[in-house]
């Protein structure tokens, strides 16, 4: 199987308070092409600090993060952007949507960044839509979109640069249960059949139930890896 992510001996510890925060431990981790991985944990057990950490979002204290054979975490700042744009997709809890921009318009807006074409722009997002299910929303800007749709919207905007994975940080918190469970069905199909890697943070249990491996922290070190 191919490693899409690596990580090895990675720590973080915050020292902005008077005590400082060890916030994960010497992570070793590695994810294969395909999985659906969520990582569970009490509060305050490193699950989003390392999705950080993955994501290029923050920097480790110590340690190395590999997204296939890039070290990402050798990276400068201006490669490390361009590097994110185009490998990892982003879903975050607060949805994060551009308000001004339609449905149709976030979705592009990656590919936008990325130069793509018009034409190349359109297509794909016009084919996310139906994949989520919102091709009668295309032309819909975020404040009219219920918050299970707009988290839809955010998934098919993370997907529109064809990433090697994407990262969901909570994505189903903020959703009610026939929301978390429409989302989530999308999730698992992308994972099924165009064996789209999924990392997720999560508390939900909903969640936890569709993985295929669960991953828990406890302060910020790895407690147990089970894969069903």
């Amino acid at each position: 199987m191919t490693k899409v992510i690596r990580t090895e001996n990675l720590t973080k510890v915050y020292n902005h308070t008077v005590v400082p925060v060890h916030a994960l431990g010497g992570v070793d981790l590695e994810v294969e092409k395909g999985e659906f991985t969520a990582i569970i944990g009490p509060s305050g057990s490193g699950k989003t600090t390392l999705l950080n950490m993955i994501g290029g979002l923050d920097h480790p204290t110590s340690g190395r993060v590999f997204v296939g054979d890039t070290e990402m975490t050798a990276l400068k700042e201006s490669k490390l952007i361009d590097f994110r744009l185009r490998n990892i997709g982003f879903v975050f809890q607060s949805y994060n949507l551009i308000p001004v921009l339609t449905a149709k318009e976030n979705i592009s807006f990656i590919m936008l960044l990325q130069k793509r074409s018009k034409e190349e722009m359109e297509a794909r997002a016009i084919q996310l839509l139906q994949e989520v299910g919102l091709t009668d929303k295309a032309d819909v800007r975020p404040q009219k979109l219920s918050g299970g749709q707009q988290q839809r919207v955010a998934v098919a905007r993370a997907l529109a640069s064809r990433p090697q994975f994407v990262l969901a940080d909570e994505p189903t918190a903020n959703l009610d249960t026939q929301s978390a469970f429409n989302l989530l069905d999308i999730m698992q199909k992308l994972n099924e059949e165009e064996h789209i890697t999924l990392l997720f943070s999560t508390h939900d249990q909903r969640v936890i139930d569709r993985a295929r491996r669960v991953i828990k922290l406890v302060d910020g070190k790895i407690a147990s890896d089970e894969r069903r």
